[in-house]
């Protein structure tokens, strides 16, 4: 009797954690990077702003124009290039990150379709670093193409990857960023 009492206890024990465990992942669900894509927006008299507020240029007869921000993500946003535009070397990269820098910079590497890293270099922050709000960075890719005309068109594929930097070594603190970006013979 007291044997099936202890076993029917252990066996309610572990349903209930195997409950809990789930309950908590449907609750928390792992953060998923999302790509934003420019905005085009028809103008208006007062019309100046994106929806993120920043400010934009106008373009055309029509008075459209493009907001600039490509992506947001997390604590990074990437003014430049945008996602999946056709690149060249030297590359400038500028955009604004929140808690990413450390000693006031970050790491940024372009890699091919295959994922060979191409080169790596700091993104620096060209304000006071030492905060958790968005500080502007600039970032400079010196490379060789890796495309050649003749080659397949997935050759041209690549990305820009910006990795939070992480000195505690801790994987709970790594974070990263992918940006599509195709390159140029």
């Amino acid at each position: 009797m007291i044997k099936a009492m202890y076993i029917f206890l252990g066996v309610g024990l572990v349903a209930a954690l195997v409950g809990v465990f789930m309950a908590g992942r449907s609750i928390n669900p792992a953060p998923t990077n999302t790509v934003e894509t420019p905005v085009a927006i028809m103008c208006t008299a007062d019309a100046r702003q994106c929806p993120d507020g920043s400010y934009v240029g106008r373009t055309g007869a029509n008075c459209a124009f493009i907001c600039p921000v490509a992506i947001t993500e997390k604590r990074v946003k990437l003014m430049s290039p945008l996602p999946n535009t056709v690149i060249t070397s030297p590359l400038s990269l500028t955009g604004e990150a929140g808690g990413w820098y450390f000693e006031g910079s970050f790491l940024v590497e372009l890699v091919d379709a295959q994922g060979v890293v191409l080169v790596q270099a700091p993104a620096k922050a060209t304000g006071d670093w030492m905060t958790v709000d968005f500080v502007p960075f600039t970032a400079a890719l010196t490379f060789v193409s890796p495309y050649t005309p003749g080659d397949p068109e997935s050759e041209k594929l690549g990305k820009i990857i910006l990795r939070k930097d992480n000195p505690s070594g801790l994987p709970e603190n790594d974070d990263s960023l992918e940006i599509p970006v195709r390159f140029a013979p």
